[in-house]
């Protein structure tokens, strides 16, 4: 399956300001499930861009701005090729729920930062959540984590949300919505004290099934979702926002420890007050029959 991904941002302003330093995880990796075909990456104004691999491997651009603008346009094009995700195994062992996953010790020293909280929970209400969930085990799958993504797709409202950051897990619990990076967050910070290693993912999400109606977040907008590491499977990928495990339809660009790590634009700029005036964010996903060149 090829898809053709155009993803545009626009910031304006009120008088020409000037740019700091802009990051963009914009460009997938290749990997067995994702091809990465063709590319191109425009920024108005002109930008000096420099190429480099983060932390965790995800190839980021680094844009420098020689002169202001009230208007900042970034637009990313890609051609993908999607295959299949790994599905995990149909079933965990019952006592994962209480005891953990079990990690080799090679494993375990890999995926320590993942393994390790980031989100406090002084008030206790994560692990109230945790010990509701671990009693009602029973009635579900027999898959922990499969059962966890169904509990918070179930159990929160999806809403959109325009402004920056991600919402804490304790929040959103108590105001039982978020938007998908917050059902993301949570799924993370709740599998990491079940012992599993988390980590947290940004892409796209398309709907090609003829059920539109399948999906709770709007295609057209950027995604988030989780990645577990289970061992025999790997790491495998937890949509709670849409009810997906392993779906060809997540779409994936960068991953990061958390949240912050992972943003798919981020930099600043320097101009008076109230000059900043709005955002905006359009994603178009479409199928293409197979690239010139590429065996069919």
């Amino acid at each position: 399956m090829y898809l053709r991904i155009r993803h545009a941002t626009t910031y304006r302003y009120a008088v020409p300001v000037s740019f700091g330093p802009h990051r963009l995880m914009l460009r997938p990796r290749d990997s067995f499930d994702l091809r990465l075909v063709d590319t191109a990456l425009t920024v108005s104004p002109d930008a000096n861009l420099r190429w480099m691999h983060d932390a965790y491997g995800n190839p980021v651009a680094l844009a420098d701005f020689a002169q202001p603008a009230e208007t900042l346009e970034i637009v990313s094009e890609l051609v993908i090729e999607r295959f299949g995700s790994a599905l995990p195994r149909s079933r965990l062992e019952p006592r994962t729920a209480l005891t953990g996953v079990v990690y080799s010790d090679g494993e375990r020293t890999v995926l320590q930062p993942y393994l390790a909280r980031a989100a406090a929970d002084p008030d206790g209400i994560l692990e109230r959540w945790l010990a509701d969930f671990r009693a009602r085990l029973g009635q579900g799958s027999g898959h922990l984590l499969r059962d966890l993504a169904h509990a918070i797709y179930t159990g929160l409202t999806y809403a959109v949300r325009y402004d920056e950051g991600t919402q804490h897990p304790a929040d959103t619990l108590q105001l039982g919505s978020g938007s998908c990076r917050d059902y993301a967050w949570l799924f993370i910070e709740l599998a990491r004290r079940m012992g599993f290693a988390g980590r947290f993912v940004t892409g796209y999400i398309h709907d090609q099934s003829p059920d539109a109606s399948g999906l709770v977040s709007p295609v057209g907008l950027t995604h988030a979702w989780a990645d577990v590491f289970i061992p025999g499977d790997g790491w495998v990928e937890f949509d709670p926002t849409n009810d997906l495990v392993a779906d060809r339809q997540l779409l994936r660009i960068a991953v990061a420890r958390v949240p912050e790590d992972a943003s798919p634009i981020a930099g600043s700029f320097t101009g008076p007050p109230g000059s900043f005036l709005g955002l905006s964010v359009g994603v178009l996903i479409e199928p293409v029959e197979t690239p010139a060149g590429q065996p069919g």
